[in-house]
């Protein structure tokens, strides 16, 4: 069984919602993105998402785009990334997955992409400028290695084609909750709940929500219908502000933020 299959299998036995963190890799380097994975594990997420940094990101608000910035200026390089992701992976007992530009995989190639992926023991891939039309290849590919492609619905996709992506899909589906770009959101869409609700009449896939959830809230509301909660930018923005403090307080300020959204998912 792939591991975000058995994550899941284990979570719904158990009645629970996963908490799925976001961190951008190399950001503000790559020893605390190491680092950070582990602190995110110890307090208790059940999986990580790693954005890999891009020059041109799809969909991503200016949080993230910055966080891309700094770790591109610093140097980051995609192989360096993968070993320290490795190390994360091999240190740690939750799944990480990445969040990744189908340009990277289409520059490095996708079965030494997909190989990589095995290699440094990463679980799944989210890849948002791939539409689902395009995907087959890759849907293949990283099948036949259990590594799960994970692929979005958004607000404008119409029922239709969300049925298609399910179908596609692999892990979970990440459900976008808001139009637009990533970035925190004091009020989360009226009709949210209803389009999770008619989602999960229709796929056994996990669905997991994110785009826009930052608050205690949100996580309790949405931890009534979704098996899983994605936090982006609030992270992201956490990590950027205690980046000039030393990384020991820098970690502890960005994991005393998630435990707060963690005990409000087991409440």
């Amino acid at each position: 069984m792939a591991p975000i299959d058995a994550l899941f299998a284990k979570l719904r036995s158990a009645q629970r919602t996963a908490f799925i963190p976001f961190v951008t890799a190399g950001d503000p380097d790559l020893p605390f993105t190491r680092r950070v994975v582990g602190e995110l594990a110890r307090r208790g997420a059940h999986l990580c998402e790693i954005g890999i940094p891009y020059s041109d990101p799809i969909a991503d608000g200016p949080v993230i785009q910055e966080s891309y910035t700094r770790a591109l200026a610093s140097g980051f390089r995609l192989s360096d990334g993968m070993e320290t992701l490795r190390d994360a992976a091999n240190s740690n007992d939750v799944p990480l997955v990445t969040m990744v530009s189908y340009a990277i995989i289409h520059r490095h190639g996708i079965d030494d992409f997909v190989d990589d992926m095995q290699t440094a023991g990463l679980a799944g891939m989210i890849v948002p400028d791939l539409p689902v039309d395009e995907a087959e290849r890759l849907a293949d590919r990283c099948r036949r290695s259990d590594v799960s492609l994970i692929q979005l619905v958004t607000p404008t996709t119409t029922r239709h084609r969300a049925l298609r992506i399910a179908e596609t899909s692999t892990g979970f589906l990440y459900v976008v909750s808001v139009t637009g770009i990533t970035g925190e959101r004091r009020d989360l869409p009226g009709n949210l709940v209803d389009n999770i609700a008619w989602l999960r009449n229709q796929t056994d896939l996990p669905i997991c929500v994110g785009f826009g959830i930052s608050t205690p809230e949100h996580v309790r509301k949405l931890s009534r219908v979704a098996d899983g909660i994605i936090v982006g930018s609030a992270v992201v923005r956490r990590i950027a502000d205690a980046s000039q403090r030393p990384a020991d307080v820098a970690l502890r300020e960005v994991g005393d933020y998630v435990a707060t959204l963690i005990a409000a998912l087991d409440s």
